[in-house]
């Protein structure tokens, strides 16, 4: 059953939430990006469509300590500096960012399971935030993600002045179920779900309609090599990349990383897991060197991952969501929109 509040109610739902658990959600900041934080008395939730980095950063944070090392001569001891998290929300997912969590998880929790990401991942419970006015630089739908319509364990819907709230899971009842929904003035007409139908038609219409509306990825699993030595093609399409690496710093599914320690004044060692990015020239560095030196091929190596690489591990999952971050924040205006078309032509 979905729920509905008067939308002027919002403030007094998020303040619920956040009695009963630690809540973290998207909110405006002074230089007009949205990011993540949370929340604290007064938080208003942001409208933005995107936040400037996405909510992987609860599971994946761009710096995470692994351990602490003590040494003394020979002797060296080890330190787990893991903790259980407590349960925590997170409030205003988007749909692209709820779909990247399914990306991460193929990776992080694979054998061997990553216990940091699994312990951050268990204790969430995400609350999604359907999309009313997609973007020019919108593309989900290219994914099969429905912007309208989000996964989570709970969803919402703000139409007009009215927000409509659904549970998915058990998570997300839980959460629903622990809010005195009758105070905010909460009801459960059957009408919700017409109202709710009707808004999710209204946005596939606006989709439809985008620059990016009949964008489509090429299912490429069976021409990898083919692909990989059209050398010339990857040249013309990378030729203007700087390397700069802010794709995939914005990007909800980038999961690159490097292990870097560091010696503090009483000796202890500490080990650090950093965010890195495959379009870096000391990425995967060696003793002999890196297997990628140009740039083409740095290049090359980011988009057959997210769209030949992965989809070939993964039962033809894509490893990007369509968010658009890497359209916006590009310099020079090179992105994966560009790799899937030149893909098109080839097909």
């Amino acid at each position: 059953m979905i729920a509905k509040i008067a939308l002027d109610k919002l403030q007094d739902l998020i303040a619920a939430i956040a009695k009963n658990e630690k809540l973290y959600l998207p909110v405006d900041k002074k230089d007009g990006v949205a990011v993540f934080e949370e929340y604290k008395e007064g938080s208003k939730l942001s409208q933005q469509l995107n936040t400037l980095r996405s909510a992987k950063d609860f599971f994946f944070p761009q710096i995470e300590k692994l351990a602490k090392f003590r040494m003394e001569g020979k002797k060296i001891e080890v330190e787990d500096i893991r903790k259980e998290p407590e349960d925590y929300v997170i409030f205003g997912v988007r749909a692209c960012d709820v779909r990247s969590f399914d990306v991460l998880d193929k990776v992080f929790l694979a054998e061997p399971v990553d216990t940091y990401y699994k312990m951050s991942r268990e204790h969430a419970t995400v609350v999604s935030f359907a999309c009313h006015a997609p973007s020019e630089t919108c593309f989900c739908h290219s994914f099969g993600i429905d912007a309208a319509r989000p996964d989570g364990d709970a969803r919402m819907w703000i139409v007009e002045n009215d927000v409509f709230l659904e549970d998915i899971t058990e998570k997300g009842k839980k959460l629903l179920d622990g809010i005195d929904l009758a105070a905010l003035g909460a009801n459960c007409d059957e009408a919700n779900k017409e109202a709710v139908e009707k808004e999710v038609e209204r946005v596939h219409d606006i989709i439809g309609k985008l620059p990016l509306g009949n964008l489509k990825p090429v299912d490429n699993r069976d021409k990898e090599l083919e692909l990989f030595n059209q050398v010339d093609k990857w040249k013309e399409l990378s030729d203007k990349c700087l390397g700069c690496g802010s794709c995939t710093f914005v990007c909800p599914t980038c999961q690159c990383f490097d292990i870097e320690e560091f010696k503090g004044n009483n000796g202890a060692v500490e080990r650090f897991r950093c965010w890195d990015s495959c379009m870096y020239k000391d990425f995967t560095m060696m003793a002999a060197g890196t297997p990628r030196k140009s740039q083409m091929e740095r290049f090359r190596q980011r988009f057959m991952h997210k769209l030949v690489y992965y989809p070939i591990q993964h039962d033809g999952m894509y490893s990007c969501v369509g968010c658009g971050r890497c359209l916006r924040r590009c310099p020079i205006n090179m992105n994966i929109v560009k790799v899937m078309k030149a893909f098109q032509e080839e097909a």
